[in-house]
């Protein structure tokens, strides 16, 4: 039987960390992989959570399994963060899943359950994961515009006459804030825009809020996905913990529906079915520890703290790399990179300026040229800076 399966594609990034490794240069840079690194090249474990791990250490009395759909105090922690104290609780059911790209599956998953004919429409380009996955279920997708190559910036006229096409029941895939790969987002007054225009279609949004607090700050990156939430009738939110609060390989993550109140009880029985038929019970360590962070006003106040740095320290990379990109080229034609937020930009550079970058300046990232702003730091900087000009981007 085995021997009739076929090879898989490789996963372009994973791929990428291979060829990165197998280098030997000292000097290589890594701009591939999305994980946040400090200026160290670590992945730090961050200070709340490390206190809350002791703390539950201290506390935990048994292993054994929580409810199927995850801990309810989680999911009203998460909904606090995502929609703000005041979200509409008799209108949310919520599931507690295996990582952000969980609940992006679970999402897909009950979209088909509720229309098998939907259509679920992405941004070109998106987070390479989410058409992957829409691939492998046999889901019917298209692609709307979204980022304009020659400005760096969000095409919003071409995604908007795009979107015109929709219909009701089609589900719209949004990203929360700092769009992954581009880093360019949607303005407010554009957020309120795709709003009228779902409401005249009847479509659905769904949207991927994997970095909120990474770009603008917590309560300034969620606010398009409040506006959303606060207009539409239905509405599906996958959020990741993963970034935000540094737990990648906890896979702590948390999918968000609001419904008619009236629709809430077979929603929720629905997402529970989900996670019954896919791993049963979701993972409980990292939800728990992101719960107890939420909760506990001294933890909260140093993990919003610390990741206030983070986020000014992406910023401050942004902005030095801008720079010495606009001292070297004598243009400001870089100058998005200061505009873009979160972790990821994209240069504009070809496939073939992007090799040239990896062979002769140990530079790594994807082959459209989508690299990690975290994966910098200051004395970085003006080695990608010298190579993204000897390369002629």
């Amino acid at each position: 039987m085995f021997n009739a399966l076929k090879p898989q594609s490789q996963d372009k990034i994973l791929a990428l960390m291979g060829m990165f490794r197998a280098d030997p240069r000292p000097e290589k840079v890594d701009l591939g992989v999305g994980v946040y690194k400090d200026a160290d090249g670590r992945t730090p474990v961050m200070r709340a959570i490390k206190a809350a791990e002791k703390q539950l250490w201290e506390a935990e009395t048994t292993k054994t399994y929580t409810a199927l759909a995850g801990e309810p105090a989680f999911h009203a922690a998460m909904a606090g963060l995502v929609l703000g104290a005041d979200y509409p609780k008799d209108r949310l059911s919520a599931l507690q899943t295996v990582g952000g790209t969980g609940a992006v599956r679970m999402a897909f998953e009950l979209a088909r359950i509720a229309n098998p004919d939907c259509t679920v429409w992405a941004s070109d380009p998106t987070w390479p994961n989410h058409l992957s996955i829409l691939d492998f279920m046999h889901m019917p997708r298209k692609s709307y515009r979204y980022f304009d190559a020659e400005t760096r910036a969000v095409d919003f006229d071409a995604m908007m006459a795009d979107l015109a096409a929709l219909k009701a029941g089609d589900v719209v895939l949004l990203h929360g804030c700092c769009h992954n790969p581009t880093g360019a987002n949607l303005t407010i007054e554009q957020w309120a825009a795709v709003a009228d225009l779902l409401e005249q279609t009847g479509a659905i949004p769904m949207v991927d809020i994997a970095y909120q607090g990474f770009g603008d700050g917590l309560e300034a990156d969620a606010a398009g996905t409040r506006l959303i939430a606060s207009r539409l009738p239905e509405v599906m939110i996958a959020a990741s913990c993963s970034k935000n609060f540094g737990i990648y390989r906890e896979r702590t993550g948390c999918l968000m529906v609001l419904s008619d109140a009236a629709a809430k009880e077979t929603t929720q029985g629905t997402l529970a079915y989900l996670n019954r038929q896919t791993y049963s019970f979701a993972p409980d360590h990292g939800a728990r520890l992101v719960t107890m962070v939420l909760s506990d006003p001294t933890l909260r106040a140093e993990w919003e703290a610390e990741l206030e740095a983070v986020r000014n320290g992406m910023l401050g990379l942004r902005e030095q790399l801008a720079a010495e990109l606009r001292q070297l080229s004598n243009s400001d034609r870089f100058d998005f990179l200061a505009r873009h937020r979160g972790m990821f930009s994209r240069l504009g550079a070809t496939a073939e300026q992007v090799e040239t970058m990896r062979a002769e300046n140990g530079i790594y990232m994807v082959s459209d040229s989508r690299f990690n702003v975290a994966g910098l730091n200051e004395k970085s900087v003006p080695v990608l800076a010298r190579a993204i000009i000897a390369a002629g981007v």
